[in-house]
C-alpha cells in the first residue's frame, strides 16, 4: 500500500510539464478550441470521480447530480449577480455542501456500499425530475427562471474578475479550463501524498482496520465526497459557460453512466487514466453525435464490455505495464550485450597472456 500511495502522490514533473506544454500548444495546432474545451471539461469531471472512487473506494452512481448542480448554481448566480466571479465560487460550494449533507447521512449512518450507490443515483434522479417540473414564472430564484425542461439560457459567461464586460471566450476560455484541470490534478496529487490520502487508501483496502487504528472513517469519507463534488461542480460551471444553456439533461442517468465508463476504461486507481478515458471516449461521442445510424449509448455500452473483458485494469495501467516491460527488456538486452563484450575481451586477454 505504501508503494502505491507513494506512486500516487509523487508528481513526475517532467511528464507534467510536457503535458502542460501540449495543452498550451494544442490551440495553435488545432483550430477547433470549442471541442478541445469540452474534452477538457469532461476530463475534469472524470478526475473528480476517479479521485474518490479510485483511492477511497466510494462509487457514486449519481455523480452527474453535482455536475448539473454546479451548472445550475452558476447560471442562477451569474444572472442575479451579473458576473461570473461569485457564481463560479457558488458552483463549487453548493455541490460540496449538498455532498457533505448526503455524505454525513450515509457514512455516519453506516450505510453499506450497495445502498450508497442507490442513494446517490436517487438524488440525481430527483434533481432531474424536479428541474423538469419547474416551468413557469413561479419557479424562479431572484431574477433567474428555472425554465423546466427548456432550462436556463442566456446567462453571463466567464469574465475577468471585477470587469463584467470583459468576457473570456474562445481560446482564452480553453486556457482557463486547462489551467483549472492542471490545478485540480496537482491538488489531487497533494491530497494523496498527505496523511489524509493515506487514510483514504487505508479505507479502500480495509475500512474496519483503518477505524481500529483510530481514524475517523466517516469524516474522511465525507470530506473526499465533498471535495469530489466541488470539482464536479466546477466542471459543471465550465460546461454551462461552454454550452451557454443548462437543462435538466445534465442530471440524467446517461451523464452519470458516461463518467463511470470514462473512469473504468481509462483506468480505475489512477488520476491520468480517467482523464485519458474522458478525452478518448468524449471525442468518440462527439464523432458519433454527427450521425444517426448508431445510438451513442449502445456504442458506449459495447466499449465498456470490451474494456472490462480485454483491458480490465484500464488503458493507462496497461500502457504503463507495456512501457515497463519494454524498459526491462531493453535493460536486459543491454546488460546481456555488455556481459558478452566483457567475456569476449576477457577471453582475448587470456589468449594473449598464454601466447
Amino acid at each position: 500500500m505504501n508503494e502505491e500511495l507513494s506512486a500516487a502522490g509523487r508528481i513526475r514533473w517532467g511528464w507534467f510539464i510536457a503535458w502542460a506544454a501540449v495543452m498550451l500548444l494544442l490551440p495553435m495546432v488545432l483550430e477547433d478550441t470549442h471541442t478541445l474545451t469540452v474534452l477538457t471539461i469532461w476530463s475534469l469531471l472524470a478526475l473528480s470521480l476517479g479521485l474518490m472512487w479510485g483511492y477511497a473506494g466510494i462509487l457514486s452512481f449519481g455523480h452527474a447530480a453535482y455536475f448539473g448542480l454546479g451548472a445550475y448554481a452558476y447560471a442562477i448566480a451569474s444572472i442575479n449577480f451579473g458576473e461570473s466571479t461569485v457564481a463560479l465560487f457558488l458552483a463549487m460550494l453548493v455541490p460540496a455542501m449538498l455532498a457533505a449533507a448526503i455524505g454525513a447521512m450515509m457514512f455516519f449512518g453506516r450505510i453499506s456500499d450497495v445502498y450508497l450507490g442507490v442513494i446517490t443515483l436517487v438524488v440525481s434522479l430527483i434533481l432531474f425530475k424536479f428541474m423538469n417540473a419547474t416551468a413557469g414564472d413561479v419557479y424562479r430564484i431572484g431574477d433567474a427562471r428555472l425554465g423546466g425542461f427548456n432550462g436556463i439560457p442566456g446567462f453571463p459567461i466567464l469574465n475577468v474578475p471585477g470587469f463584467p464586460s470583459m468576457e473570456i471566450w474562445g481560446t482564452p476560455f480553453y486556457y482557463v479550463v486547462a489551467v483549472a484541470l492542471l490545478l485540480c490534478y496537482l491538488l489531487s496529487r497533494w491530497i494523496l501524498y498527505s496523511t489524509f490520502g493515506r487514510v483514504l487508501l487505508g479505507i479502500r483496502e480495509n475500512e474496519l482496520r483503518t477505524e481500529l487504528l483510530g481514524y475517523n472513517v466517516p469524516l474522511h469519507k465525507t470530506a473526499i465526497f465533498s471535495i469530489s463534488a466541488a470539482m464536479a461542480g466546477l466542471a459543471g460551471a465550465f460546461f454551462a459557460m461552454w454550452s451557454e444553456i443548462v437543462t435538466p439533461g445534465l442530471f440524467a442517468l446517461g451523464q452519470s453512466a458516461e463518467v463511470i465508463i470514462y473512469v473504468i476504461v481509462g483506468g480505475l486507481g489512477t488520476l491520468v487514466g480517467p482523464m485519458a478515458g474522458a478525452i478518448l471516449l468524449g471525442f468518440l461521442k462527439l464523432l458519433l453525435g454527427e450521425q444517426t445510424l448508431i445510438d451513442n449509448s449502445l456504442v458506449m455500452g459495447l466499449i465498456l464490455v470490451l474494456a472490462v473483458l480485454l483491458v480490465p485494469s484500464g488503458i493507462a495501467p496497461q500502457l504503463a505495464k507495456f512501457r515497463k516491460r519494454y524498459i526491462d527488456r531493453l535493460f536486459r538486452q543491454r546488460s546481456g550485450s555488455s556481459g558478452r563484450r566483457r567475456r569476449k575481451l576477457g577471453g582475448s586477454g587470456n589468449g594473449k597472456e598464454s601466447s
